[in-house]
This record gives C-alpha cells, structure tokens and sequence, in this order.
C-alpha cells in the first residue's frame, strides 16, 4: 500500500494477506440493517478476516472499530444520481487500496455503486435483501430494486423475502440464501437485567403496580399499526390494563398528534401511553406482559417480535410476513388478522385470561424457539458461510433453509 493511499490505514503486522469484506449501507445509525452489519463485521474481525464498512458515518461507528473493524467514511447515503456515480470511484479505490476479495452491499443506492465498483475490479458482490421494497409506477422503481439481485449470492432475511424476491424479480433461488436475523442473547436474556433496570424503567414512564402492561415497540409510523391497537384496547373496553407505545416519531408529528387525539376519542387516556425511543429495550420487555406487533404491511423480519420472545414475552403479531415463521401460533404467541382490530382485541383477551402456568409455558417455548434459530451468532456463522461459498467458486444450488421445529428446539 502506498504512503499517500487516499485510505491510509495502520499496516499490519507479518504482511499476511487476510481475506477481506467491505460492507455498504448509507448510514450507522439505529435499526436492523446497521446492526447486522456490525454484528457480521466483529463476527468478521473475530474469526481473523479483514473487516471493513463504508458508510456515512453514525453513532454505531465507535462499536464497529471496538469491534475490530475498519470505517470509512463515503458519502453513501445519498440517492443523487451525480454522488451514486461519484460513489463508483470511490469505492473502487478502496477496493483496490485495501485488497477486497468481497462487496456486501445493504442497501439499494450504494448497491449500485458497489456493484458498478466490483465490476470494476473484478470483485465478488453479495447482497442482502432487507424489504420488500416500494415498486412504485411504470417499473421504475423496480428497476432500481434490482440491483440487490445482482449479487453472486442475495442473503435473503426471511423465507417471505426469499418468495418475493423470486416471484417479482425471478431471481434464480439457487443464488438465494436465507438468513433470518438474530437476536444477541447476551443483551436479550432475563437474567442479565437487574431490578434497578426494571425499576428506573418503571418510575420514568410512570408505571403503577399491579397492572398488566402491553407494549408496542416500533417508531411512530401508520404502518407499523399503532392505530390498530388503540382501537383493539377500546374494543376490548378494559381500563384495568396498561399499553405503552415505543418508539420515536422521528419528525411525524402530525401522526403522533393523530394518535393523540385517537387516545383521548376513545377514552384511553388512562390506558394508553407514548413514550419516545428507549434505550434498555431488554428492561422494556421485562416491565411487559405481553408484547404486539400490529404492523399492516407485511414485516420483512420482525425484530421485535424475536426479542420479546428471547425475553420470555408472548407475541401477538399481524399475519403476514415473516412473523408467520418466527411466532408458533398458539403456543409461543398468537397471529392475528393484520389490520383488524376485532382480532387483536380479541388475541389480547385470550392472552389475559391464561393462567401463570400457561404463560410461563408460553415463554419457555418462546426462548427455546428464539435460541435454536434466531441468534446473532447463527446468522453470523451462516453469513460467513456464504462468503465463503463465494470464494471457493462454489456453484449456485438452491438450498432449503427450514428452521428448528419447536419440538426439537
């Protein structure tokens, strides 16, 4: 590597050349997409691999270099066409400045840099299929979707997001492969929360005792459903309970203010209440008796729904999407109709009439269905597997992912 590289870096010591990964996405902030990357990138740098991450940069960055991993900083975020064309220079001099045997890209527009970039090079492409993705009109936004089918392999986090993308963009399922995401067991765990976690949770959003707590957690967005459960709780006609809802509105106050004016129509004010993004989501889940995701389109994963699982929690969540593979319907929680509020009224009613013996059965199952198939470090050891399909020239047969059956978990 040269002295003025436009990426300098630490050299590193014995000169041996390691097998090297670049991961794209726009930003590092909160959610999904940006913690599985961190997680595959220390998971990465644990087993001894280069593990690099472009980006713009975010508050995840300190945990991805604790992790022993690279950033750098590119303007990725962008979906200017002029900066996405810029972004293929860009990426293709770190391509070559830090030796990249792999691109994994997570996100549609600096998809299409780096696969222009790998092209470049003669780099290897992976994506990963996050969503379902918005097909817009006229087939212009499917075409710019279709960039996350270029990959040599396309890591799909759900068998729903498998089954879209073969059906709408016919891509070939032996280029396919099935990651569900997963949830860190060492955060996610009852047993590592303290009661001062619990209890500090408690007096700040002023939980009385005594009363069983439902909780939605998502930001404050129409789909994710938080409509529907207002409306469930009225149907239900119940004031003995209370419903938290969890989450950011991430600037749509006017949907936060509609939810508002919705409590106090239906008379919730009692009942229902808003709090903004937490922190200590395992304590969350622990002050919950029940956790609900009413999501009216389909989830293309449904992390909440894992983590309050991996928590010992029941679910309640829309049938569609993947929470039909990950929630065992009427053993590890209940799948109601998406959109209905009857339906969750009804799931609710049935969840507070069980007996302490029936949850706690419940909630076993739920942790046992969680750790046989939904850990961090499961969907690190796979995704690592696939890299190295790709690099041994391995060919593209079609798999079947099929997860543990609750019986066996």
């Amino acid at each position: 590597m040269t002295a003025n590289s436009e990426f300098p870096i630490d050299a590193r010591p014995g000169g041996e050349r390691q097998p090297t990964v670049l991961q794209v996405l726009p930003a590092l902030v909160t959610g999904g997409v940006e913690r599985g990357t961190v997680d595959v990138a220390a998971a990465l740098a644990e087993a001894g691999w280069r593990s690099i991450v472009a980006s713009t940069g975010g508050p995840m960055v300190r945990e991805l270099i604790r992790a022993g991993a690279e950033h750098v900083e590119l303007p990725l975020a962008s979906k200017n066409p002029l900066v996405i064309r810029r972004n293929v220079g860009r990426l293709a001099a770190l391509i070559r400045d830090r030796q990249v045997d792999i691109v994994h890209a997570r996100s549609r527009a600096p998809a299409w840099s780096a696969w222009q970039a790998a092209q470049q090079t003669g780099t290897h492409f992976v994506t990963t299929f996050h969503g379902t993705y918005n097909l817009g009109w006229f087939g212009f936004k499917q075409m710019y979707n279709q960039v996350m089918t270029r990959g040599e392999r396309v890591i799909a986090i759900s068998e729903f997001i498998a089954e879209h993308a073969r059906r709408v963009y016919g891509l070939d399922p032996g280029r396919i492969r099935v990651i569900h995401r997963g949830v860190d067991l060492s955060k996610f765990d009852p047993v590592r929360v303290s009661q001062e976690r619990i209890i500090h949770l408690a007096n700040r959003w002023r939980l009385p005792d005594g009363y069983p707590v439902i909780m939605l957690p998502g930001r404050l967005t129409r789909w994710k459903g938080q409509t529907v459960l207002i409306e469930a709780l009225a149907e239900l006609g119940r004031h003995d309970i209370r419903c938290l809802l969890v989450g950011s509105d991430q600037g749509r106050t006017a949907y936060r203010q509609e939810l508002v004016d919705l409590i106090r129509r239906r008379d919730l004010g009692d009942v229902v209440h808003i709090v903004d993004e937490c922190g200590d989501m395992p304590a969350a889940y622990m002050l919950t008796d029940v956790a609900v995701s009413a999501s009216t389109d389909p989830e293309a994963f449904g992390r909440v729904v894992v983590e309050a699982q991996a928590m010992g929690r029941p679910v309640i969540a829309s049938d569609h999407g993947a929470p039909r593979e990950i929630v065992a319907h009427g053993r590890t929680g209940w799948l109601t109709a998406p959109g209905d509020a009857r339906s969750l009224a009804e799931a609710i009613d049935r969840f507070l009439s069980l007996s302490p013996q029936e949850r706690a059965t419940i909630a076993d199952l739920g942790q046992r269905f969680v750790r046989a198939n939904f850990t961090k470090e499961s969907m690190c050891a796979r995704t690592l597997a696939v890299y190295g399909e790709v690099l041994n020239g391995e060919p593209p047969v079609a798999r079947q992912e099929e997860l543990v059956p609750l019986e066996d978990a």
